[in-house]
């Protein structure tokens, strides 16, 4: 089968390999589309280098094809697979996503939402369920800050929230604004323009590197930060000390600073699924990209370019 194959950090192309075989729990899928996030290009590169002490592999990856976020069709189920069978439409997570075929535990899988393409389905699962984790608790007529509301998390963020029954405020880039007004934000703040105001409930800060004091201001007394990923810290930590930093603070102030360490479930994506077919939320598509182009797509996403997700096509 094609895949795209990684040997070593930093490099990657398209080449043959042999199918994989699914194990006790899993499901050979044939892959449709698989989503583009951050994530990928720090598996692509291997960077911040901390990373690699986290089992991704010390000096070369441990998983030789690129790719997480998937969608597809169930072609073969492994020893112990109840629930799923040949011919269903899934989505969910697998490693090696970026090929034609893949194998996912079911644990990561749940039924594709009736009425969206392949393509949109890919687009949600880590982002959206990311989103989804780090909303938890949020109530109706709460305000909600989502910063960074034009990328993959955040313009789930948004839309989340808005169906949790928030007041939504998304902040964004120039060329973002439109995206973010027509996912439901109630305000949208160009922060080229000028910087957000007002109290929130909740901030969910999407890979921003805000300063603390300026996230406190903004947040009620007894509120929450949630704090998602960060891109501050260069190759080695790579803004892991900013997630340690807000731990450390905790004790000493009233709000709450929530480093979001998001896991990828079957329930968490069939809580999206749901999501999407009662019209609540959608999957913002910024481009496609053929297989044979998966490394432009992550160059795409890398560079803040995308609006909405990125996803590759197979």
């Amino acid at each position: 089968m094609k895949a795209v194959v990684q040997r070593r950090y930093g490099s990657a192309v398209l080449g043959d390999v042999d199918v994989p075989v699914p194990g006790p729990g899993e499901v050979l899928l044939e892959v449709r589309a698989a989503g583009v996030d951050m994530g990928t290009w720090h598996l692509l590169t291997g960077k911040p280098y901390l990373m690699r002490l986290f089992g991704f592999g010390l000096r070369t990856p441990k998983t030789p094809v690129l790719g997480r976020d998937v969608s597809g069709v169930v072609n073969q189920i492994g020893p112990g697979v109840t629930g799923f069978a040949p011919g269903d439409e899934v989505f969910g997570t697998a490693k090696g996503a970026f090929a034609e075929y893949a194998v996912a535990p079911v644990k990561q899988l749940a039924r594709k939402p009736a009425g969206i393409s392949f393509t949109e389905a890919a687009a949600v699962p880590i982002s959206g369920g990311t989103a989804l984790q780090g909303l938890r608790g949020v109530r109706a007529g709460q305000r909600v800050l989502v910063l960074g509301a034009g990328g993959g998390v955040g313009s789930y963020g948004v839309q989340i929230a808005k169906a949790l029954g928030a007041h939504v405020t998304g902040v964004c880039s120039t060329s973002k604004v439109e995206l973010v007004r027509s996912l439901g934000a109630d305000e949208v703040v160009d922060y080229t323009v000028a910087d957000f105001t007002g109290t929130y409930d909740l901030i969910l800060s999407c890979g921003g590197d805000r300063p603390f004091s300026r996230l406190r201001k903004a947040t009620a007394p007894r509120g929450r930060i949630v704090l998602v990923g960060a891109e501050t810290g260069g190759s080695v930590t790579g803004g892991f000390e900013r997630s340690l930093a807000s731990v450390a603070l905790n004790p000493f102030v009233s709000q709450k600073f929530v480093p979001l360490m998001s896991t990828e479930r079957a329930d968490v994506f069939d809580e999206l699924r749901v999501l999407i077919e009662g019209g609540k939320i959608k999957a913002p598509v910024d481009r496609t990209f053929p297989l044979s182009e998966a490394l432009q797509a992550i160059d795409h996403v890398y560079t803040r370019r995308s609006r909405g997700k990125v996803v590759v096509t197979i």
